[in-house]
């Protein structure tokens, strides 16, 4: 059995809130210069460049490339022979969000009652999510969560005689819906199967999958490029201005369901689409 301390949790923690909204991811970049290379419309090929400036001004001189530095999603894997040890995981990992967001001057959107709405002045507690997973390391990731995409986000009970069709049409739907106000280009985390609840994270953990890998089974990663394509038929384009960069990615992620049901839920996240991840 391997010991960890929660210290090394705490200051992991930390250090991942402050880089994932530093930093923009590479995979990410790279969607952007493909994007570029694709548009025709003047604007839409602009609004990229700036779009790339921002994340390169972010880096350079150490600061949230977004003013709304989100809610701190934290996504756990302990492996089974490891042991917490020095105090509770869940207090650790809400001491590096609140460290994280104080050293790192990042924005503190929390508040700690959906209607009373007083904030908590740290930016926790943070959504934290668990899998007891094999071997001795614990890998944490962090997904700060901007409201502007997450808003925007939906969750349907389809028949399963809605099959693929239905799929696809509440994916265009709600992509459609959101135009301009998740700040596109957007990534669109989409969730099928399991029930009510479990949907809603296939979707979440599909934002998670870097934008360069597709879906292992050959079905989905087709799925996922044809909603591609025909999102970016839309003509929403980057920051809602036209053009032909809507989405930089699909990511599909499923899971086995009742017979009686078909969960889909779509989770859309902007551009930046921020997560950072680290092994202890």
């Amino acid at each position: 059995m391997r010991e960890i301390d929660v210290s090394k949790v705490t200051k992991t923690v930390k250090k991942l809130c402050i880089n994932a909204n530093y930093y923009l991811n590479e995979d990410i970049r790279n969607r952007f210069k493909e994007s570029k290379e694709q548009e025709t419309f003047p604007i839409a090929k602009n609004i990229i460049g700036i779009l790339e400036e921002n994340a390169d001004i972010a880096e350079k001189e150490q600061m949230p490339m977004c003013q709304d530095t989100g809610m701190t999603l934290v996504f756990v894997e302990l492996g089974q022979e490891v042991e917490i040890v020095g105090g509770v995981l869940e207090d650790a990992i809400n001491e590096g969000i609140r460290q994280g967001y104080i050293e790192g001057y990042l924005r503190k959107s929390v508040v700690n009652d959906p209607l009373e709405r007083i904030n908590t002045k740290d930016n926790t507690p943070g959504v934290i999510y668990y899998d007891i997973v094999p071997g001795d390391q614990l890998k944490i990731t962090v997904a700060p969560k901007g409201f502007g995409s997450e808003n925007m986000s939906q969750l349907k009970m389809l028949k399963p005689a809605d099959g693929i069709k239905g799929v696809k049409d509440f994916v265009l739907q709600v992509v459609k819906e959101a135009g301009p106000n998740a700040c596109p280009p957007l990534v669109v985390g989409v969730g099928i199967g399991g029930t009510f609840d479990r949907v809603a994270l296939l979707a979440k953990k599909a934002l998670l999958r870097s934008t360069d890998i597709r879906n292992s089974k050959p079905f989905y990663a087709n799925l996922e490029k044809e909603l591609l394509e025909e999102i970016n038929k839309s003509g929403i384009g980057p920051q809602g201005f036209g053009g032909k960069t809507t989405a930089l990615a699909v990511n599909i992620e499923t899971y086995p369901t009742h017979i009686a049901g078909l969960p889909v839920a779509v989770n859309i996240n902007c551009h930046a689409t921020r997560h950072a991840e680290a092994y202890i």
